[in-house]
Protein backbone atom coordinates (compact mmCIF):
# COMPACT_ATOMS: atom_id res chain seq x y z
CA UNK A 1 0.00 0.00 0.00
CA UNK A 2 0.98 3.24 -0.86
CA UNK A 3 2.18 5.51 2.19
CA UNK A 4 -0.21 8.49 3.42
CA UNK A 5 2.58 11.23 1.60
CA UNK A 6 2.37 9.22 -1.99
CA UNK A 7 -1.76 9.21 -1.49
CA UNK A 8 -2.07 12.40 -0.68
CA UNK A 9 0.39 13.83 -3.63
CA UNK A 10 -1.44 11.55 -6.41
CA UNK A 11 -4.60 12.70 -5.23
CA UNK A 12 -3.46 16.17 -5.48
CA UNK A 13 -2.39 15.52 -9.38
CA UNK A 14 -5.69 13.63 -10.10
CA UNK A 15 -7.37 16.86 -8.86
CA UNK A 16 -4.99 19.01 -11.67
CA UNK A 17 -5.79 16.55 -14.18
CA UNK A 18 -9.39 15.85 -13.68
CA UNK A 19 -10.14 20.46 -13.75
CA UNK A 20 -7.05 20.14 -17.24
CA UNK A 21 -10.21 17.72 -17.95
CA UNK A 22 -13.43 19.75 -17.48
CA UNK A 23 -11.70 23.03 -19.02
CA UNK A 24 -10.94 21.41 -22.34
CA UNK A 25 -15.00 20.11 -22.22
CA UNK A 26 -15.72 24.04 -21.02
CA UNK A 27 -13.50 24.68 -24.09
CA UNK A 28 -14.87 22.69 -26.43
CA UNK A 29 -18.60 23.40 -25.63
CA UNK A 30 -18.43 27.16 -25.37
CA UNK A 31 -18.89 29.59 -28.49
CA UNK A 32 -16.13 32.63 -27.35
CA UNK A 33 -13.42 31.53 -28.83
CA UNK A 34 -13.15 34.76 -31.01
CA UNK A 35 -15.40 37.97 -31.50
CA UNK A 36 -14.76 39.31 -35.22
CA UNK A 37 -16.14 42.48 -36.22
CA UNK A 38 -16.49 43.52 -39.93
CA UNK A 39 -16.73 46.46 -41.45
CA UNK A 40 -19.26 46.01 -44.45
CA UNK A 41 -21.20 47.72 -47.44
CA UNK A 42 -24.14 46.27 -49.37
CA UNK A 43 -26.85 48.27 -52.03
CA UNK A 44 -28.49 49.91 -49.58
CA UNK A 45 -25.72 51.04 -46.34
CA UNK A 46 -22.78 50.36 -44.45
CA UNK A 47 -22.59 48.75 -40.79
CA UNK A 48 -20.87 46.25 -39.51
CA UNK A 49 -20.78 42.72 -38.77
CA UNK A 50 -20.17 40.93 -35.88
CA UNK A 51 -19.09 37.27 -35.70
CA UNK A 52 -18.63 35.27 -32.76
CA UNK A 53 -17.83 31.66 -32.87
CA UNK A 54 -16.11 28.73 -31.16
CA UNK A 55 -14.63 25.35 -32.57
CA UNK A 56 -18.31 23.91 -33.15
CA UNK A 57 -21.16 26.60 -33.44
CA UNK A 58 -21.34 30.19 -33.87
CA UNK A 59 -23.70 33.47 -34.30
CA UNK A 60 -23.45 35.99 -36.36
CA UNK A 61 -24.70 39.63 -35.87
CA UNK A 62 -25.50 42.10 -38.23
CA UNK A 63 -25.65 46.32 -37.40
CA UNK A 64 -26.31 49.13 -39.78
CA UNK A 65 -26.61 53.03 -39.06
CA UNK A 66 -29.63 53.09 -41.21
CA UNK A 67 -31.71 50.79 -42.65
CA UNK A 68 -32.83 47.36 -41.64
CA UNK A 69 -30.79 44.71 -40.23
CA UNK A 70 -30.59 41.16 -40.97
CA UNK A 71 -32.26 39.03 -38.06
CA UNK A 72 -29.25 37.32 -36.10
CA UNK A 73 -28.01 33.99 -37.63
CA UNK A 74 -26.78 31.08 -36.02
CA UNK A 75 -24.41 28.35 -37.44
CA UNK A 76 -22.49 25.60 -37.54
CA UNK A 77 -18.46 26.62 -38.17
CA UNK A 78 -17.82 23.37 -40.22
CA UNK A 79 -21.58 23.06 -41.19
CA UNK A 80 -21.00 26.65 -43.82
CA UNK A 81 -17.81 26.02 -44.80
CA UNK A 82 -16.24 24.64 -48.35
CA UNK A 83 -13.53 22.23 -48.32
CA UNK A 84 -10.73 24.74 -47.93
CA UNK A 85 -7.99 25.21 -46.32
CA UNK A 86 -9.84 26.98 -43.49
CA UNK A 87 -11.89 23.93 -43.02
CA UNK A 88 -9.46 21.58 -42.90
CA UNK A 89 -7.31 23.85 -40.55
CA UNK A 90 -10.01 23.79 -38.20
CA UNK A 91 -11.10 20.85 -38.04
CA UNK A 92 -7.28 19.48 -37.10
CA UNK A 93 -7.22 22.22 -34.35
CA UNK A 94 -10.73 20.19 -32.83
CA UNK A 95 -8.97 16.98 -33.51
CA UNK A 96 -5.37 18.19 -31.56
CA UNK A 97 -8.08 19.34 -28.79
CA UNK A 98 -9.86 16.55 -28.54
CA UNK A 99 -6.69 14.51 -28.28
CA UNK A 100 -5.73 16.75 -25.48
CA UNK A 101 -8.93 15.86 -23.82
CA UNK A 102 -8.26 11.90 -24.08
CA UNK A 103 -4.69 13.09 -22.11
CA UNK A 104 -6.32 14.60 -19.43
CA UNK A 105 -8.22 11.60 -18.94
CA UNK A 106 -5.46 9.31 -18.86
CA UNK A 107 -3.87 11.64 -16.75
CA UNK A 108 -6.41 10.93 -14.05
CA UNK A 109 -7.08 7.71 -14.35
CA UNK A 110 -2.66 6.94 -14.01
CA UNK A 111 -2.79 10.11 -11.48
CA UNK A 112 -5.56 8.00 -9.37
CA UNK A 113 -4.16 4.83 -9.70
CA UNK A 114 -0.66 5.68 -7.90
CA UNK A 115 -2.38 7.23 -4.99
CA UNK A 116 -3.67 3.77 -4.61
CA UNK A 117 -0.76 1.57 -5.94
CA UNK A 118 2.76 1.52 -6.16
CA UNK A 119 3.48 0.85 -10.15
CA UNK A 120 6.79 2.76 -9.38
CA UNK A 121 8.74 0.63 -11.92
CA UNK A 122 6.11 0.27 -14.88
CA UNK A 123 4.41 2.63 -17.63
CA UNK A 124 1.45 3.06 -15.48
CA UNK A 125 3.59 5.18 -12.77
CA UNK A 126 5.17 8.80 -12.85
CA UNK A 127 6.68 7.52 -16.35
CA UNK A 128 2.71 7.54 -17.68
CA UNK A 129 1.65 10.88 -15.59
CA UNK A 130 4.67 12.28 -17.82
CA UNK A 131 3.47 11.20 -20.89
CA UNK A 132 -0.04 11.87 -20.80
CA UNK A 133 0.67 15.51 -19.38
CA UNK A 134 3.49 16.56 -21.94
CA UNK A 135 0.91 15.53 -24.64
CA UNK A 136 -1.65 17.35 -23.58
CA UNK A 137 0.36 20.32 -23.16
CA UNK A 138 1.21 19.76 -26.95
CA UNK A 139 -2.02 19.47 -28.32
CA UNK A 140 -3.51 22.09 -26.73
CA UNK A 141 -0.25 24.22 -27.92
CA UNK A 142 -0.92 23.01 -31.54
CA UNK A 143 -5.00 24.06 -31.27
CA UNK A 144 -3.82 27.39 -30.22
CA UNK A 145 -1.49 27.81 -33.03
CA UNK A 146 -3.38 26.72 -35.56
CA UNK A 147 -6.74 28.84 -34.25
CA UNK A 148 -4.39 31.85 -34.19
CA UNK A 149 -3.03 30.89 -37.69
CA UNK A 150 -5.80 29.79 -39.66
CA UNK A 151 -7.51 33.24 -38.58
CA UNK A 152 -4.78 35.38 -39.38
CA UNK A 153 -3.23 33.80 -42.24
CA UNK A 154 -6.29 32.09 -43.75
CA UNK A 155 -9.11 34.41 -43.00
CA UNK A 156 -11.31 31.87 -41.28
CA UNK A 157 -13.55 34.65 -40.00
CA UNK A 158 -13.64 35.99 -43.90
CA UNK A 159 -14.84 32.79 -45.14
CA UNK A 160 -17.52 32.91 -42.49
CA UNK A 161 -18.55 36.66 -43.24
CA UNK A 162 -19.10 35.31 -47.23
CA UNK A 163 -20.88 32.39 -45.94
CA UNK A 164 -23.31 34.01 -43.97
CA UNK A 165 -23.73 37.51 -45.98
CA UNK A 166 -22.64 36.72 -49.67
CA UNK A 167 -23.73 40.50 -50.93
CA UNK A 168 -22.36 42.34 -48.44
CA UNK A 169 -18.34 43.60 -48.95
CA UNK A 170 -16.24 43.52 -46.40
CA UNK A 171 -13.97 46.51 -45.62
CA UNK A 172 -11.85 45.26 -42.83
CA UNK A 173 -12.01 43.24 -40.24
CA UNK A 174 -10.61 43.14 -36.26
CA UNK A 175 -10.71 40.37 -34.02
CA UNK A 176 -10.73 39.62 -30.22
CA UNK A 177 -10.11 36.60 -28.75
CA UNK A 178 -12.39 35.20 -26.20
CA UNK A 179 -12.62 33.56 -22.55
CA UNK A 180 -13.12 29.89 -24.46
CA UNK A 181 -9.50 31.06 -25.87
CA UNK A 182 -7.61 31.97 -23.42
CA UNK A 183 -8.74 29.11 -21.07
CA UNK A 184 -6.13 26.75 -23.21
CA UNK A 185 -3.44 28.42 -21.12
CA UNK A 186 -5.38 27.69 -18.02
CA UNK A 187 -5.30 23.76 -19.40
CA UNK A 188 -1.54 23.59 -20.14
CA UNK A 189 -0.59 25.06 -16.12
CA UNK A 190 -2.85 22.97 -14.97
CA UNK A 191 -0.67 19.99 -16.69
CA UNK A 192 2.66 21.60 -15.80
CA UNK A 193 1.59 21.84 -12.10
CA UNK A 194 0.45 17.95 -12.42
CA UNK A 195 3.93 17.32 -13.36
CA UNK A 196 5.24 19.32 -11.10
CA UNK A 197 3.74 17.67 -8.53
CA UNK A 198 5.11 14.43 -9.44
CA UNK A 199 8.57 15.20 -9.73
CA UNK A 200 9.19 17.12 -6.42
CA UNK A 201 7.43 14.09 -5.20
CA UNK A 202 9.75 11.77 -6.74
CA UNK A 203 12.53 14.37 -5.91
CA UNK A 204 11.51 14.00 -1.94
CA UNK A 205 11.15 10.00 -2.20
CA UNK A 206 14.84 9.64 -4.18
CA UNK A 207 16.54 11.75 -1.06
CA UNK A 208 15.08 9.81 1.41
CA UNK A 209 16.53 6.90 0.19
CA UNK A 210 19.81 8.67 -0.08
CA UNK A 211 19.78 9.54 3.80
CA UNK A 212 18.62 5.95 4.24
CA UNK A 213 21.76 4.50 2.79
CA UNK A 214 24.25 6.92 4.56
CA UNK A 215 24.31 5.25 7.85
CA UNK A 216 25.55 2.33 6.08
CA UNK A 217 28.11 3.67 4.11
CA UNK A 218 29.55 6.16 7.30
CA UNK A 219 29.11 3.15 9.80
CA UNK A 220 32.73 1.12 11.10
CA UNK A 221 34.17 -1.19 8.89
CA UNK A 222 33.85 -3.98 11.10
CA UNK A 223 30.47 -3.54 11.42
CA UNK A 224 30.09 -3.80 7.85
CA UNK A 225 32.20 -6.72 7.72
CA UNK A 226 30.22 -8.71 10.37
Amino acid sequence: MPTTKKTLTFLSSFLTSLGSFIVICSVLGTQAWISSTIAIRDSASNGTVLITYGLFRGKGTQEFSHGFAEPDKNFAVLGILNNSSPKTLHSVAILFLVLSLFAALLSSGFTLYNSISNPYQTFLGPVGVYTWNGLGVLFVFLTMVLFVGNTQANRLSEELFRALYPMAISQGVTHSYGYSFWLTLLVILLNVITVVIVIFYQKARYQRKQEQRKPMESGPRDGMLF
